[in-house]
């Protein structure tokens, strides 16, 4: 399937609000509704939407420590290790990688206390896990916008 640029705007409309109403990205669009609905079906059938999800505030659930962590594996425990350390709750996203990390994550914690026994209770425990390299988050920049 090929999108267009009609197809790259439903996209960005719901990336920046997934429950926006179909009509009112067909008037967005000067298209109809019906239009939208089909365009939004051929997106999800072909994969290009995965799924609606939402956005969280972690600091409003408690969790005043967010940190992306780089981790390096053994090269033969790789995959063994990022499947153990994507079943831990508090890791919030987790994917392989290339550059200075073979594997990131993002870390949900109440505080960097939390954060600490986290990092060395549960992801230094992993096996083949060698180095952890983590960086907190300070604030997050958003549209340009500092939040």
């Amino acid at each position: 399937m090929s999108i267009d640029n009609r197809d790259k705007k439903i996209i960005e409309i719901l990336q920046k609000d997934s429950r926006t109403p179909n009509t009112e990205i067909a008037k967005k669009l000067e298209i109809s509704e019906a239009a939208v609905r089909n365009r939004i079906k051929n997106l999800q059938k072909e994969e290009i939407i995965k799924r609606f999800t939402i956005e969280i505030e972690p600091s409003k659930l408690g969790y005043n420590s967010i940190a992306h962590v780089g981790i390096d594996v053994e090269p033969d425990k790789f995959l063994e290790a990022a499947s153990k350390l994507s079943r831990h709750e508090e890791i919030k996203d987790i994917a392989l990688t290339t550059g200075d990390h073979m594997i990131m994550m993002e870390i949900w914690a109440e505080d960097g206390d939390e954060l600490t026994k986290i990092l060395t209770e549960k992801v230094e425990k992993v096996d083949g896990v060698k180095d952890i390299c983590p960086a907190v988050i300070l604030e997050k920049i958003e549209d340009g916008l500092l939040t």
